[in-house]
């Protein structure tokens, strides 16, 4: 089952349930879906579409001044692949990265991230490597 289709499965259940702040992040999730031009969405396409709902979100946070996370975010980040821990990437990027065939350390990113794909942030993996 593709990430989109449980979401849609949890909205009918969270309406049901008259679970108010589930109804309205997941309404807000299918109305992001439906604005791809696809009917049905790969998984890496919903997790971006989640991804930059989570960021609007905390960012309007920020703007309001509050600090806390809202259900929203929590919500939504449930349906977000586990990310990759620091010393899970560190691992991976000693054994099978030479960073002699790069110009510089950063231009490591692109098969670090492509390997990973939405279980990294690129934040993360830009810290790491500055680090070395």
């Amino acid at each position: 089952m593709t990430i989109q289709e449980q979401i849609k499965k949890d909205l009918v259940v969270a309406i049901k349930a008259r679970h108010d702040h589930g109804k309205n992040a997941l309404r807000v999730a299918m109305g992001e879906f439906a604005r791809s031009d696809q009917k049905e969405l790969s998984d890496d396409d919903v997790i971006k579409i989640l991804k930059k709902l989570i960021k609007s979100e905390k960012e309007m946070l920020q703007h309001k001044g509050e600090t806390e996370n809202s259900p929203f975010i929590d919500i939504i980040a449930g349906y977000l692949p586990k990310m990759a821990g620091e010393s899970e990437i560190t691992a991976w990027i000693q054994e099978n990265i030479d960073f002699s065939q790069f110009k510089s350390k950063m231009q490591a990113m692109g098969p670090i991230m492509k390997y990973f794909g939405a279980q990294v942030d690129g934040n993360t993996v830009k810290q790491i490597l500055q680090k070395r």
